[in-house]
Formats: structure tokens, C-alpha cells, sequence
């Protein structure tokens, strides 16, 4: 079976979506199940300098790069379509322009069409009230041309319910890679905290710095590692915020870490904070016990079920001197028994390998196929 992904930003961008496109790819290649491709936009929307290679292979997944015009937001590409040749069926990332376009244009392409929901465009809230209204309209309309709609996490299949008929809905959380930092966090439990991602507002970093003032007015051994990539908070913004609420000296900043530095910084930390506004599936959280992190996390819903999932970790009142106490008092309690809450949230990821998960989305490419499409 030829597949064709179309998602607006791929490797080397760095991201929950990226990821999971490139995974599902790597998993079609193993199991042989025929050529992958990737198409993809040819800049990156933040880090990057100049235009990528308009064609290239990463992990044997055809690469495409087209240049578009617009917004990040909703980039306009309509050369998408002279790169559909071939494909026995085409998956769409997000919901953006690709999905439209090419949810209007079925009629011409005549490709089977799944598409995967990756939080819709709900993830901050600029322009509520429009979106909402684009979201029943538009996004309604678009999602009649699809096979089939697979919402990436209860929250995505509750939302979009709204808009999809339960015949063509289905909900797969995203997998994750458990490999690669699984076991990582060792050693007694200390008050390190790691948080690794993108560096956005939306992600909940001027809370996470709030929260590492409130803990240290409460203890002194509290410490925050903030790693990733440079979005919307600049490694000079961030700093200038943590110099406001005195705490610069116990935070460490660390810009692009490779897959390596992320696991030797796993190896100093014993907990992972995420204060998200929104989140759609919440795969650094996933990441971050498989490395057998305790995790911090906002009260979303996303993170409320891993929490509830994993039965270890906190969800975080607003409050920073609410949140630092809940925190600082369930330190000592879980002191004594590290090593068993560390199997305990390993062994929770196993659930979300990406084999399993690619078994499902199999079973999806093969039912659209089978019926040519919606």
C-alpha cells in the first residue's frame, strides 16, 4: 500500500506532529508494507534559515518539500496536488489548509482520504469565537470528504463529534516512542525539575517558572531544566522572567538537545512539569514517564487522564503556592519508594508502542481503502 502523508511541517522540524508522522512512516517501511512519502512545506515556521531540500530521504521516507505562501497558521499550498501520484491513500495532518484543499478538490484527485485531528486548531486561544465558528462550517463541510477521521485523543473525538459522524470517527492516541528514553530517570528522588518541548506561552513555561519560585520558598534544593526548542519564548525572554521572580540561578536553559543530552538531563531529574493550556494528547507527558519521571501537570483533560491512567504525579491547581505545597508535601511519600513508582509509570507506557498503535491505523487505511473512500 503507497501512502502519502501531507502535513505542513516535518523533520528536521521538532514536535509532537513531526514525530508522529515520521514514526507512522518507519513502521509502514518495517513491517514492508510498500513506500512511504512525506509531503511537507519547504520552510520551517520557527528556527529556520532559508528554504530545506525540496527532496530527500530520512529513514527511507520519501521526502517532498513545496513552498507555500500565508500564515503559519494556515499556509496556502495548492501545488499539493501534483504530488498525490501514485498513492493508494492519502493522510492528513492537522487540520489546515491541506485538509480543506484537499477535502474541496476530491472530485479531482479522487485519492482515498484519511486524516488525523492533532488537536484541531484549538491549542491557544487567539480568535476563539471565530474558530468556533469555522470549526462547524467549514471544517464540517471538509470532513464529509474523508474516509475517515481519527481524533488523536478522547478530548479531539469529544470535539469533534460535533462535526463527524460516528461512522467515520475514530479515536487512536498517538503512539510513543518508549524506547527511546525508557528508564532513563535514576537514583534517589531529588527536586530537579525538567521540563522539554517547545518553548511556547502555550506550553505553560511562565507558569512552570511561577511554580519553581513557589517551590523554593518552601525549599531550597528545588531546581527547573527547561530543554528544547526556541517557539514563541526566546532563551533571553524566558531568562528576563526568571531574573523578575529571582530564581535565574536554578534554572538551566538548553536550546535543540539531542535525543542523547535530553536523556543525561532524564538522568539528573526526578520530575516532569508541564503546565499546558491545551493539549490535544499530551505526548511528552507519555515521553517523560517512560523515562520514569514523576510528573507535574496542569489540569487539562488530556493530562487528567494520564494521571488517572498511571495512578502517580499531580495535577496542578492555578495557584503556584497551592500547586508548590501539594508538591513539597507528596515529596517525602514518595521518597521511599522511587524505584517501584518508576516501573509503575514505565510500565503504563507500554500501552501506547508504536507497533500497537500502528495496527490500528492499519486496520483504517484498509477499511477506507476497501470502500473507496467517504
Amino acid at each position: 500500500m503507497n501512502i502519502i502523508h501531507v502535513v505542513r511541517q516535518f523533520l528536521p522540524s521538532i514536535g509532537g506532529l513531526e514525530d508522529v508522522v515520521h514514526q507512522l512512516g518507519r513502521e509502514h517501511l518495517r513491517r514492508g508494507l510498500g513506500p512511504v512519502r512525506v509531503v511537507t512545506l519547504d520552510r520551517l515556521f520557527r528556527g529556520g534559515e532559508g528554504r530545506l531540500p525540496a527532496h530527500e530521504f530520512i529513514d527511507g521516507i520519501e521526502v517532498l518539500r513545496l513552498p507555500h505562501r500565508g500564515s503559519s497558521r494556515y499556509p496556502l499550498c495548492p501545488t499539493v496536488l501534483a504530488q498525490l501520484g501514485g498513492a493508494d491513500l492519502v493522510h492528513v495532518h492537522g487540520i489546515d489548509f491541506f485538509f480543506d484543499y484537499l477535502a474541496a478538490t476530491r472530485w479531482w484527485h479522487r485519492r482515498p482520504l484519511v486524516a488525523s485531528t492533532h488537536g484541531g486548531f484549538f491549542h491557544t486561544p487567539y480568535a476563539s469565537g471565530l474558530k468556533q465558528v469555522y470549526f462547524r462550517t467549514v471544517t464540517r463541510a471538509s470532513a464529509h470528504a474523508y474516509g475517515a477521521i481519527v481524533a488523536t485523543s478522547h478530548s479531539d473525538g469529544e470535539m469533534f463529534a460535533d462535526v463527524v459522524s460516528p461512522r467515520r470517527l475514530r479515536v487512536v492516541e498517538n503512539g510513543v516512542d518508549v524506547q527511546r528514553y525508557a528508564g532513563a530517570a535514576r537514583g534517589p528522588l531529588g527536586r530537579q525539575l525538567l521540563y522539554f518541548g517547545r518553548w511556547s506561552v502555550n506550553k505553560g513555561l511562565p507558569q512552570a517558572l511561577a511554580l519553581l519560585k513557589a517551590l523554593r520558598d518552601q525549599h531550597p534544593g528545588w531546581s527547573l531544566t527547561v530543554a528544547g526548542r526556541e517557539y514563541d519564548l526566546s532563551a533571553d525572554g524566558l531568562m528576563q522572567q526568571a531574573r523578575r521572580l529571582g530564581v535565574a540561578e536554578h534554572l538551566q536553559l538548553v536550546p535543540n538537545p539531542s535525543i542523547e543530552v535530553l536523556r543525561e538531563l532524564m538522568t539528573v531529574s526526578s520530575y516532569f512539569v508541564s503546565l499546558s493550556r491545551h493539549e490535544g494528547f499530551g505526548l511528552t507527558a507519555i515521553e517523560a514517564l517512560s523515562a520514569g519521571l514523576i510528573p507535574i501537570l496542569s489540569a487539562i483533560p488530556a493530562y487528567e487522564r494520564v494521571i488517572e491512567g498511571v495512578g502517580l504525579g499531580y495535577l496542578c491547581p492555578s495557584d503556584p503556592a497551592m500547586a508548590a505545597s501539594l508538591v513539597e508535601n507528596g515529596h517525602a511519600g514518595l521518597a521511599g519508594s522511587i524505584e517501584q513508582q518508576r516501573a509503575k509509570a514505565i510500565g503504563f507506557c507500554s500501552a501506547f508502542a508504536w507497533d500497537k498503535v500502528f495496527r490500528k491505523y492499519e486496520g483504517i487505511y484498509e477499511e477506507v481503502c476497501g470502500k473507496g473512500g467517504p
